[in-house]
């Protein structure tokens, strides 16, 4: 059954004040393999790596509260969720701020305060969010899938991707070209989706 409140897998959504931005920021994580964990807004402290578990067929303008409001980009990483679990990751836990002493020490960074009682109303449940408490999340092209807003992005990603890879390898030889061969299949490393429903790639 095709179930749209359920997803199996999980995305680490970009920022950025333009689009630019968030598809460089974006560039970087693909060019590094690697996410750097954060601890901006988290009680305690604690530095993790912040997925969403919003299945992606409920997000064609990305991930959005109830208002609208859109901190993060249309662009991610997205993950299987049994791959996130086995490296430690965990839903969130929404809850008030006076519970969080009631949590054992090792579990506090699953702590999200929630209090749809309060003037405003603090909630963040829509960003369904899932967390691994580490500095950074290491990973390779088997490993995620690029999101991207539309396919527009497709053909621009591996361009910028190619100059990121010469720029590591230097002008050896026997670097590989990873841009587009129709004949030889797609050398660029990585799978990818599009959030547009409409588009034929869109996840």
């Amino acid at each position: 059954m095709d179930r749209t409140d359920i997803s199996n897998r999980l995305i680490h959504f970009t920022k950025g004040i333009t689009p630019e931005e968030a598809f460089d920021r974006l560039r970087k994580i693909m060019s590094d393999r690697v996410i750097l964990g954060g601890s901006t807004f988290r009680k305690g402290n604690i530095t993790c790596v912040c997925l969403s578990e919003a299945p992606s067929k409920s997000l064609p303008d990305g991930l959005r509260s109830y208002k609208g409001y859109a901190p993060y980009s249309s662009f991610g990483v997205m993950f299987d969720k049994k791959w996130v679990f086995s490296r430690g990751g965990r839903p969130v836990i929404y809850e008030p701020d006076d519970e969080y002493e009631l949590l054992p020490e090792s579990l506090r960074w699953r702590h999200v305060r929630y209090d749809p009682t309060a003037v405003p109303p603090i909630d963040f449940t829509w960003e369904r969010e899932w967390r691994i408490p580490c500095a950074a999340l290491p990973f390779g092209p088997d490993d995620a899938t690029i999101v991207l807003p539309s396919l527009d992005w497709i053909e621009e990603f591996p361009e910028m991707y190619q100059v990121d890879y010469d720029q590591q390898v230097g002008e050896d030889s026997l670097a590989r070209d990873i841009r587009f061969d129709k004949e030889l299949g797609e050398i660029f490393p990585w799978h990818w989706e599009s959030l547009d429903p409409t588009e034929p790639g869109s996840i």
